[in-house]
C-alpha cells in the first residue's frame, strides 16, 4: 500500500466521524488526500481537517475511486451497500458497524489483541463492539497468563453509544427534571436521566440482548477461543461519554492478585488504576477523551473458583470506534 494513502471516512460528520477524523491528525497519519462522505442532508457541510476546511460530499457508489482505506461509521446497513463497492474500486474498508463482524471471511481486530489477523483480510477488516472492545482491553491479558474460561459482566454505558441525539435527550431531561417540568423522551423508551435501562440493543428470544451476546460471539473470535463464555447484562446510564464494565472472570489457572497487577501493569493500551484506599478507580469521566483504557478494583472473587474481580473503563468513542479503527489502518501500513 502506498505510503501516504487517500483514505475516505464514511459517515464523517457523525460521533464517530468527526473522532475518526480528529484521531487521524493526533496520531500524524500519514493522509495523502481526505475524502469525507455522508448523507445527502450533510454534503456541504465542512470539517476541519490539518489547519484546512475539507467539505463533505454525499457517498455514492462512486466515491471510492483513488481512495486507499476508507473508514465506515454510519451504520450496518450503509456499510453492506457501500464496502463492496469499495473494495471493488481497490480500497480496504475499516468498517465499525456490525454489518462484517461475525463473517468468517473477515478479520475482526483490536490491534493490542490479534493485530496479526490483519493480514488476512480480503478487503474488509471489522472493528469489535465498543463494550467489547473496551473489556478486552483487560480480559486478553488476563488470558495470555491464566487462561481464561468464562466472565460474568454487567455494563455501564454512556448514552454518546446511541449517538448525537441521545446525549441531548440525557441534557434536555435534566433541564426539564430541574425546572420541574414534564419528561419528554424520543430516543429511549423510557426516562434516561437520573435512571438506569438494562436494555441495551434488542432482545433476542433468550431474553439477553444482541449487545449482550456480542461479548461471547466476538470475544471468541478476537481472542481466538471458540469455548469462550460470557454471561452479560448490558445497562443503559445517564453518563454522557466512557463506558464501564464489572467483570468477574473464571480462569483454568489459579490467580493471584500480584500476578494479576504485574500482567495488566505491562499490558498495551491498558493503565492500572488501583488504589481502592486513596478512593482511585477508573472512572467514566477520567478516560473520556484518552485513547488508553483503565483498569482496578481488582480482587480475588469470592463466588468462583481461579477468580478475579475488575473494573475497567474506556472512551467508547475513541477505543470502542474511532482510535481502534485508525490503529486498524496503521497496521495496514506496516
Amino acid at each position: 500500500m502506498n505510503s501516504n494513502p487517500n483514505v475516505a471516512v464514511v459517515g464523517a460528520t457523525g460521533a464517530v466521524g468527526v473522532e475518526m477524523i480528529e484521531t487521524l491528525e493526533k496520531r500524524n497519519f500519514p493522509v495523502g488526500k481526505l475524502t469525507l462522505l455522508a448523507s445527502a442532508r450533510s454534503a456541504g457541510k465542512t470539517l476541519p481537517f490539518r489547519g484546512t476546511q475539507v467539505t463533505v460530499q454525499e457517498l455514492t457508489a462512486d466515491s471510492f475511486r483513488g481512495v486507499d482505506i476508507a473508514l465506515f461509521s454510519a451504520g450496518g446497513s450503509i456499510s453492506k451497500e457501500f464496502a463492496p463497492a469499495a473494495v471493488r474500486a481497490g480500497c480496504v474498508v475499516v468498517d465499525n458497524s456490525s454489518a462484517f463482524r461475525m463473517d468468517d471471511t473477515v478479520p475482526l481486530v483490536v490491534p493490542e489483541i490479534n493485530a496479526a489477523d490483519v493480514k488476512l483480510h480480503r478487503g474488509i477488516i471489522a472493528n469489535p463492539n465498543c463494550t467489547t472492545a473496551i473489556t478486552l482491553m483487560a480480559l486478553y491479558p488476563l488470558h495470555q497468563a491464566f487462561g481464561v474460561r468464562r466472565i460474568f459482566a454487567s455494563s455501564y454505558q454512556a448514552v454518546s453509544g446511541t449517538g448525537a441525539k441521545a446525549i441531548e435527550e440525557l441534557e434536555r431531561q435534566v433541564g426539564e427534571i430541574t425546572a420541574g417540568k414534564p419528561v419528554t423522551k424520543e430516543v429511549y423508551p423510557h426516562q434516561i436521566a437520573f435512571n438506569v435501562i438494562p436494555h441495551v440493543d434488542s432482545f433476542l428470544e433468550t431474553g439477553y440482548t444482541k449487545e449482550e451476546m456480542k461479548m461471547q460471539n466476538e470475544g471468541r473470535k478476537i481472542m481466538h477461543l471458540p469455548g469462550f463464555l460470557a454471561s452479560v447484562t448490558c445497562v443503559r446510564v445517564p453518563v454522557y461519554r466512557a463506558h464501564s464494565v464489572a467483570v468477574s472472570a473464571e480462569f483454568a489457572q489459579p490467580v493471584s492478585l500480584a500476578a494479576a497487577r504485574e500482567v495488566l501493569r505491562h499490558a498495551p493500551g491498558l493503565d492500572v488504576v488501583d488504589d481502592p484506599a486513596n478512593k482511585q478507580y477508573p472512572l467514566p469521566l477520567q478516560v473520556s477523551g484518552h485513547y488508553n483504557c483503565q483498569v482496578g478494583r481488582l480482587r480475588l472473587d469470592c463466588a468462583l473458583e481461579n477468580g478475579l474481580c475488575f473494573w475497567v473503563a474506556g472512551d467508547q468513542l475513541l477505543k470502542g470506534a474511532a482510535l481502534n479503527a485508525v490503529q486498524i489502518a496503521e497496521e495496514l501500513l506496516k
